[in-house]
């Protein structure tokens, strides 16, 4: 039974939302801001949890369990790069069978339980190497074991809850309603402010925690965030929109592609009317909606043309054959996001790695965490962030008439920019560093450089700008051009180019090392000061301006799909004419 309210429908939410019970849903009661605040707040605990645990994981593998540079790193970037890739199978089973609400709550039980594996693992005495600092022994088979055993499980859970918190998310807001379509164009600005919250909070106190109290309370600090955030999200229930899950993606995906196949002998006829589709009364049903035949992606169109005598029987309605081009048109620019993925995981590795080779006092007591240095990341990003959504949004709207001030794909060009910039510097501060390095002759012998570690500081704020722009971008991007009954799989695509991004980093790293050591002066040594990390980030600046290069061709050949909106117009105008 449909919630009560008295009016017409137009209280109800037109975009197919429904409770847990499969009922259409009340605007006035459900969703909205309302309904995001315990998300958004979600959220927060949740990235203070997760970066509680990545921020300072490649201290934790040098110093507590003895790794060497070039191991840790890869380490790091090789789980990372798994937490970013599971979310493919949580947004297919989300869009497929159990909807993202359970989904995200199954996920959540098994990330729980992945954090307090980790919490005991350096906890217990048996399960975490012994203090110490020279002539160390290796971490056992048993401690390697559970420490990178809770690592994995998180990153299998993180499959199931990130493709789907932050459509949850987006869910509740009904865009054919004017005032809440504005207000979706800000959520995003808004739950990327809540995400860098969360990790301003455990770069800044938990790492501080981690570095100075102990590992056992900086661990877990985080799993008590954790289940502290899935209790906000539980006490959020009553008041979220659901949407129905429209089955698999990719079988849907494959029919078509198989169905164009079958028919590659078979003309497309010029009148897109005369291909098979379904009344537009159907999709509304479905809570979906219909999508006109476009040339684009001209030979999938085969899939749509209706049986005949003598042609292969296997027919997908033009909507399927759209929406399955909608995701093929991503795959470019998914491409073009590896690279300046692979960028972005220098922060928590390498950059952080340059800090332990600097002065880290501030007063005769106080040292700062080389890990804290992210918080400036997270601020500069924050800053920008509110910047961009109160104050330039509204300039550039005035003049470009877009709703968004800019288009997604340029603000993305933005941030890419400012990626490459930022690289340019690390590359010269590098260098820098290097050079006082060696006058002091810490080349030969490994010691910490009399400079102050926030030398590192623009490079680490620069990084924030540059998020502030591309990883907002890149999340809104992929979520608002998927299909309407994919967008658990498109939000899956932008977390896969961080997947990708992390794994590509892992990739050259290692290659560049074995490269370099192989014709006599490694570029990354265990010891920095003796290394040439200005030579591997120029490389990285190089590699960003050539995907630059593709990124501007991809996207200017690239046309956006229309709005939902438009298509709900266009039904109504069809029930007008009806009577």
């Amino acid at each position: 039974m449909a919630e009560n309210g008295e009016g017409n429908a137009d209280q109800y939410a037109k975009d197919g939302s429904v409770d847990l019970r499969g009922n259409p849903v009340l605007r006035s009661r459900r969703g909205g801001w309302t309904a995001c605040s315990f998300i958004v707040v979600y959220e927060v605990f949740e990235r203070m949890a997760y970066y509680g645990i990545s921020s300072n994981l490649v201290i934790y593998l040098t110093n507590r369990l003895h790794e060497g540079t070039v191991e840790a790193s890869n380490n790091v970037t090789n789980w990372v790069g798994t937490v970013f890739l599971t979310p493919v199978i949580g947004a297919y089973i989300a869009d497929a069978f159990l909807g993202r609400y359970w989904t995200f709550l199954i996920a959540s039980a098994v990330y729980l339980s992945g954090m307090c594996l980790l919490t005991l693992a350096v906890s217990v005495s048996p399960l975490r190497p012994a203090d110490c600092k020279e002539n160390c022994e290796p971490a056992s088979t048993l401690q390697l074991s559970v420490f990178f055993g809770g690592l994995y499980i998180i990153a299998l859970a993180n499959g199931g809850t990130k493709p789907n918190i932050s459509t949850i998310g987006a869910d509740q807001f009904d865009e054919f309603d004017s005032k809440e379509r504005m207000h979706k164009l800000s959520f995003f600005n808004w739950w990327t402010f809540s995400i860098f919250t969360g990790t301003l909070f455990a770069n800044t106190f938990l790492v501080y925690i981690q570095d100075n109290v102990g590992w056992t309370l900086g661990y877990a600090i985080p799993t008590l965030g954790l289940m502290i955030s899935i209790i906000i999200f539980l006490v959020g229930t009553p008041y979220y929109r659901h949407r129905v899950p429209q089955g698999s993606p990719f079988t849907r995906m494959t029919r078509v592609i198989v169905a164009a196949i079958r028919k590659w002998k078979v003309p497309v006829p010029n009148d897109p009317k005369e291909l098979h589709e379904l009344d537009l009364e159907v999709y509304a049903k479905r809570g979906n909606f219909r999508v006109d035949s476009t040339n684009s992606l001209r030979f999938l169109n085969k899939a749509a043309v209706k049986d005949s005598p003598g042609t292969p029987s296997m027919v997908c309605p033009v909507t399927q054959v759209e929406e399955t081009k909608q995701i093929l048109r991503l795959l470019p620019l998914l491409l073009a996001m590896f690279i300046p993925c692979a960028v972005i995981a220098q922060t928590n590795t390498l950059f952080v790695k340059q800090g332990t080779t600097l002065n880290r006092h501030i007063g005769p007591q106080f040292q700062i965490p080389p890990a804290s240095l992210g918080a400036f990341v997270t601020i500069s990003m924050l800053l920008c962030v509110i910047l961009y959504d109160r104050f330039l949004v509204k300039v550039m709207r005035a003049w470009t008439k877009n709703p968004r001030g800019i288009t997604l794909l340029k603000r993305m060009g933005v941030g890419l920019v400012l990626q490459i910039v930022t690289m340019s510097i690390a590359s010269l501060t590098e260098r820098r560093r290097l050079s006082i390095a060696r006058s002091h002759g810490l080349d030969k012998a490994a010691g910490q450089v009399p400079v102050t570690i926030f030398m590192l500081l623009p490079q680490f704020v620069l990084m924030g700008l540059a998020d502030a722009f591309m990883v907002v971008g890149i999340i809104e991007f992929f979520y608002d051009q998927a299909p309407e009954s994919m967008k658990s799989l498109g939000t899956s695509y932008s977390l896969t180019a961080y997947g990708v991004g992390n794994f590509l980093s892992s990739f050259l790293l290692k290659l560049v090392a074995k490269i370099t050591s192989s014709r006599g002066k490694g570029w990354i040594l265990n010891n920095l000061n003796a290394s040439h990390l200005d030579y591997y980030y120029a490389f990285l600046t190089l590699l960003s301006v050539l995907n630059f290069i593709y990124f501007l061709y991809v996207s200017n050949v690239y046309s956006y799909k229309s709005e939902r909106w438009e298509e709900k117009v266009a039904l109504d105008d069809q029930k007008a004419e009806n009577g």
